[in-house]
């Protein structure tokens, strides 16, 4: 199943969305929109808008510690193979060395949305929906399966919980 859909978005031509979705892409790298989206919650969102961005950035510091150094290590999965030429070349970002399972990228952005969400629950919806382009992205541009970033997402969302209840303590 998770083939099957992989191809089936590769096979599709969306000429209008790749160029957006490989910038989205490779904008996620390095988590540089969610730290991106917390200096602006800092700047312009007082007290509550502060605290929430540190609740979103320490999230993502554990979720990708665990999934870097545990979960991807483990799983070792091999990321899709675009030389088969499904993927056209200008959905093409640079393809990561490191395991396909879970997405880091994925992961990363549910853990910011659901740590900024458990503060500013107002900031929740939007941080979510692009949570789910920037999953969608990396399928898009032919670097996870659709699994991956599932999971990336069930990881983060669940780490992202975890860690803002710890810290609400």
């Amino acid at each position: 199943m998770d083939l099957a859909v992989y191809s089936a978005i590769a096979r599709t031509p969306t000429p209008a969305l790749d160029v957006a979705m490989s910038r989205l892409s490779h904008a996620a790298n390095y988590s540089r929109i969610s730290m991106a989206a917390a200096a602006l919650l800092a700047l312009t969102g007082g007290a509550t808008g502060r605290r929430a961005a540190v609740h979103g950035l320490g999230s993502v510091a554990v979720t990708s510690a665990v999934v870097n150094a545990a979960v991807k290590p483990l799983a070792r999965r091999r990321r899709p193979d675009r030389s088969a030429g499904e993927v056209p070349v200008a959905r093409h970002v640079r393809m990561p060395t490191s395991g396909s399972f879970p997405s880091g990228h994925s992961a990363a952005a549910f853990a910011f949305a659901t740590g900024v969400g458990q503060v500013s629950p107002a900031a929740a919806a939007p941080l979510r929906a692009l949570a789910a382009l920037v999953a969608y992205s990396r399928v898009h541009t032919g670097v996870h399966y659709p699994g991956d970033v599932l999971a990336g997402a069930l990881i983060g969302t669940t780490l992202g919980q975890l860690t803002t209840h710890l810290r609400l303590r």
